[in-house]
């Protein structure tokens, strides 16, 4: 074995990167253990297309929940765009009329409410409902690189009990009901509940409330904004930072086995040792490189994901049915495409009893319209544009038993964009240099393949609410930070962490914090 390190990383996503950062500049010997040959995990940019000069944030995309004090700590050069338009929303059975959320003309969103549900009343309801969660940001976002705080002050310093109640304790679909009165308003609402998700609106296990919480508590706004540069920019940036504290980052160092007490072996027969083991992985892949190091963890549940992700290029963007509202705004923010609250829980049904959603429940997204710099010159000045398409209810068990393929789930993204289009959007993909269409689709199989998340689930499992029930143990730096596997001498920095998911660094900068109080003690 070589010589003891302070701390050995497994896994070399976001969140490893962050905390080897944190480590490293605190004066701590730590090596970052990568089985792919790039560090980053989802967090990467890429060019798809041999021969075209697009760079697409690959697997994640937007940045809400990374906090401002990870980026001044690193000093990281990250520039974040917000977008104007929130969202646009084209009624699934008169697609010639939308909502477009315009977050810089509150007149101009009222009267597209008023136009397309014929309710002057719901954009105020739908601004009230906004307001109202307000607080939970501005609340709860501070705390997540803090020890876990207790449920009991958290909600107490929130100042709205009956809100607390409605997002913490019942099924998210009666508060969209309560709060609005069409069903379109509910469904733009309550999608911020189902990325990466599966659940219905009304599911008991409150695991749409989790994602829904997370998703508008981001930066203590809710807002979700763009990584100039892509992805890839942001995981670059990490990377840069960890190296010049001085941590070892080893990439094709793939981790087949580990022990609580500091032991990692490497493919090939090396091994590491360290006083603290961080684990950057999925908690089903950290039992297994216990279980081959001889120890036996806590079972997990199965994680799955439920999501296609899909980019794309196309040579412009494609023309409206509805042609009140200019393509550049309706692309612009999150584009809501068969996500009323009645089709969002129809197609869970329908996923649920083993066929792919039809309608397919989707939003895309045109990063290119706020960070042009993804694109070539030759290709921006063409009017070119990337396009993401993010579909809902797609469970893993439909990819694993072959329901749901490549060529399947391409066909019903196509249906249900093309419903809301006045053309096809085959028409405007563009091609590479051979021949083939701008267009990839990368599926649950693809994330468990290549990412190494088992069952596609992009939070390693179900979510975490971001504090402490009242009465669970925080003796340890492990309970207090949230980071605790259940083996002790093995934290988890990754998305399993409480508060982990989405590109955040929160589990890597709490990992950081307890193990420099294990290491000082």
């Amino acid at each position: 074995m070589s010589a003891i390190r302070d701390v050995v990383i497994v896994g070399g996503g976001h969140n490893a990167l962050v905390a080897a950062a944190y480590l490293a500049r605190a004066g701590r010997t730590v090596t970052v253990l990568e089985r792919r040959a790039q560090v980053g995990g989802a967090a990467v940019s890429e060019r798809p297309w041999p021969g075209v000069d697009a760079r697409l944030s690959r697997y994640s995309y937007l940045v809400s929940l990374l906090p401002r004090t990870v980026i001044d700590d690193l000093g990281l050069r990250i520039r974040l765009e917000r977008r104007r338009y929130s969202s646009y929303t084209p009624l699934p059975d008169a697609p010639d009329r939308g909502i477009l959320i315009d977050n810089a003309d509150a007149a101009a969103t009222a009267a597209s409410f008023a136009r397309a549900t014929g309710d002057d009343r719901e954009a105020a309801r739908f601004a009230e409902f906004y307001e109202r969660l307000a607080p939970l940001g501005a609340t709860l976002f501070p705390t997540v690189t803090a020890p876990l705080r207790r449920e009991a002050e958290v909600r107490s310093a929130t100042g709205d009990d009956a809100l607390w109640d409605a997002v913490t304790r019942q099924p998210l679909g009666s508060l969209m009901r309560d709060s609005f009165d069409t069903d379109v308003a509910r469904g733009i609402a309550f999608t911020d509940g189902l990325i990466g998700t599966f659940a219905r609106s009304d599911e008991t296990s409150l695991r749409q409330n989790r994602c829904f919480l997370y998703h508008v508590i981001g930066g203590g706004t809710g807002d979700w904004d763009v990584p100039v540069g892509g992805m890839g920019a942001v995981s670059g940036e990490l990377e840069r930072a960890a190296r010049a504290a001085g941590a070892e980052i080893r990439t094709d160092a793939e981790v087949v086995a580990m022990t609580p007490d500091g032991e990692v072996e490497i493919a090939g027969g090396e091994r590491l040792g360290a006083r603290v083991v961080m684990s950057g992985v999925g908690a089903a892949v950290l039992n297994r490189l216990l279980r081959a190091g001889g120890v036996v963890g806590a079972d997990v549940p199965q994680p799955e994901g439920a999501q296609i992700k899909i980019n794309m290029l196309l040579s412009r963007l494609p023309r409206l049915r509805d042609t009140a509202v200019d393509p550049r705004a309706a692309f612009a923010g999150t584009f809501h495409i068969n996500e009323t609250l009645s089709q969002l829980d129809a197609a869970y049904d329908r996923a649920a009893g083993g066929a792919i959603p039809d309608p397919l429940p989707a939003e895309i997204y045109c990063h290119s319209l706020t960070d042009p710099s993804i694109l070539g010159p030759e290709l921006r000045d063409s009017g070119a544009h990337t396009l993401t398409l993010f579909g809902l209810h797609v469970p893993h068990r439909l990819v694993a038993n072959g329901t749901a393929d490549r060529a399947a789930l391409w066909d019903a993204a196509e249906r249900s964009v093309n419903s809301v289009l006045a053309e096809p959007i085959a028409d405007v993909v563009l091609r590479a240099p051979d021949g083939s269409p701008c267009i990839e689709a990368r599926t649950t199989g693809d994330l468990e393949r290549d990412l190494g998340m088992v069952g596609g689930d992009i939070f390693h499992g179900d979510l975490s609410w971001p504090w402490a029930t009242n009465d669970e143990p925080l003796e340890t730096p492990a309970e207090r930070w949230g980071v605790s596997s259940g083996v002790e001498g093995v934290l988890l920095c990754g998305s399993s962490a409480r508060r982990g998911g989405a590109v955040s660094g929160i589990g890597g900068h709490n990992a950081a914090m307890a193990a420099l109080e294990i290491l000082s003690a």
